[in-house]
């Protein structure tokens, strides 16, 4: 009982840590560059997924790691970090935008789906191994980046949906009258 608490406390304590660094650090920066740029950052550090092929590494991890959790993580890792290279090798193109929600969606998809298969497969801690960090560590801030993602993606959206501002110039060419309760 013990391992699973310590297990679950610090998956809890990376939430909350990497939520302030993120909040104070990491987001203030992202939200005014070009969505584009954003977007660049959080696909490079998801370019390093290729990390969770380490579940599939016997002396990494113990032999007994489920394989119902170990190869669904694995493969899925990798799969997203292939993603994330080609959001990175499109962007800013229309594909690269579509790769990029494919990316996000499969990549959150992926580490949530991870939680499960663990708890499915009778997962216990010290079977980790070396890799006990990425669930603690690694994972809470992928899920937040993701969260980052999704929303960077939605603002370009809806930034897109409105009109373009006019420009001071084009007010200056073009005034309009405004016209006051009462007058002609």
């Amino acid at each position: 009982m013990l391992p699973q608490l310590c297990f679950f406390v610090s998956i809890v304590f990376a939430f909350i840590a990497w939520g302030i660094v993120v909040t104070r650090y990491v987001w203030p920066k992202l939200r005014v560059m070009p969505p584009v740029e954003a977007l660049r950052r959080i696909l490079i550090f998801h370019s390093f997924r290729f990390v969770g092929l380490a579940f599939l590494v016997h002396g990494v991890v113990s032999p007994e790691l489920p394989s119902g959790f170990a190869d669904p993580a694995a493969y899925g890792d990798i799969a997203a970090a292939t993603l994330a290279l080609l959001s990175l090798a499109t962007l800013p193109s229309r594909t690269g935008l579509a790769i990029t929600w494919i990316f996000n969606v499969w990549g959150s998809f992926d580490l949530l789906s991870a939680f499960y298969y663990g708890a499915e497969a009778g997962l216990v801690p010290g079977q980790l191994g070396a890799t006990f960090f990425i669930p603690t560590l690694l994972v809470p801030l992928m899920l937040i980046t993701h969260g980052l993602a999704f929303r960077i993606l939605l603002r370009r959206q809806t930034r897109a949906a409105q009109p373009p501002a006019s420009s001071s110039r084009e007010r200056l060419q073009n005034p309009v009258t405004v016209r006051t309760a009462g007058a002609p």
